[in-house]
């Protein structure tokens, strides 16, 4: 990982310390940030602000409920069961289905009941929270992906990461799934994360775990030139984001169901910087451009069209 930020230095790559002084301090609040900390609050923003999201099936507050999540399991399709404040993809549990009274993974992996009780019990303990906080676990619906991603996803969900600053998209990345990431789309679990141009939404390189990559590791297909389906309405999704919390350094992670289009996954008040190595470039001349800019007076669609102006002026300057 070291090399690989090394080697785009010169490209103004952005390092956990200055994200961390001069984005995220900057441009967020502490109260603002707990909004999208929690994945309750965060649901429940986008619901009033008619952004679409996975359905809730249930939450789980206490132990003595755990032994009852499977009530909220759809049999046939399966669901998510996650921590409410986890982070990095931690404690996330993929149920697909249900064969013959047991619970199945991705991966064909038998879930027995005591095993699901246990996890839970993991989860509201704290085990996978922010601070190691009591939590609350969340049974969420699984996420029927579009097939567009088939040949480069490993048995699991692909999801879009957008940055955002003051509103403004700023970068984004195509999230794929992996053998070794156990088939979720979490780059520090070992899935591939392919840089997208914001003006075409089209993937142009990818990495993973800090090493530059061409082809997805277990389907061997290139990873180059996949066009993102609904690309204008994911980006002023990611906008909107925005105006539900008020965070001006942003990341809005955003999956793709095969009937419902864009669902908007969750937030994170503190986006790591692993997108510009999958971008190939620096995140510091957008921030610089971007922070200069007067944009109060523009509303969510207004500002994704900026991002992929700025998008399009750079590469056309490069």
């Amino acid at each position: 990982m070291i090399s690989a930020f090394s080697g785009l230095h010169k490209s103004g790559v952005i390092g956990i310390n200055r994200r961390n002084l001069t984005l995220v301090s900057e441009f967020n609040s502490r109260r603002n940030m707990r909004l999208v900390d929690d994945k309750t609050i965060t649901k429940r923003l986008a619901r009033e602000a008619g952004i679409p999201t996975p359905e809730l099936y249930g939450v789980v507050e206490c132990t003595r409920d755990c032994s009852r999540v499977d009530r909220y399991i759809n049999k046939d399709v399966g669901a998510v069961i996650k921590p409410a404040k986890g982070s990095q993809g931690q404690g996330i549990l993929i149920i697909t289905d249900q064969y013959e009274a047991q619970w199945r993974r991705g991966s064909g992996q038998v879930v027995q009941g005591h095993e699901l009780n246990h996890h839970t019990i993991n989860v509201i303990s704290g085990l996978y929270s922010l601070g190691g906080m009591p939590d609350v676990a969340m049974v969420e619906e699984r996420v029927q992906f579009n097939d567009v991603f088939d040949n480069v996803a490993y048995k699991g969900v692909p999801d879009i990461r957008v940055i955002t600053l003051k509103g403004i998209p700023i970068a984004a990345m195509l999230r794929l799934p992996t053998a070794a990431s156990d088939g979720k789309a979490n780059l520090h679990r070992g899935g591939v994360g392919a840089g997208i141009r914001l003006h075409s939404g089209k993937t142009y390189g990818a990495m993973q775990c800090g090493r530059k990559i061409k082809d997805h590791p277990d389907t061997k297909h290139r990873l180059d030139d996949l066009q993102v389906p609904h690309w204008e309405t994911i980006l002023e999704m990611a906008a909107r984001a925005y105006d539900m919390t008020g965070l001006g350094y942003l990341g809005a992670d955003i999956v793709l169901d095969k009937d419902r289009g864009p669902l908007l996954l969750e937030l994170n008040a503190r986006p790591g910087i692993a997108i510009q190595i999958a971008n190939g470039k620096g995140l510091q001349s957008r921030v610089e451009r971007v922070t200069g800019l007067e944009t109060s007076q523009m509303n969510a669609e207004q500002r994704a069209m900026l991002g992929q102006l700025l998008s399009k002026s750079e590469d056309d300057d490069a």
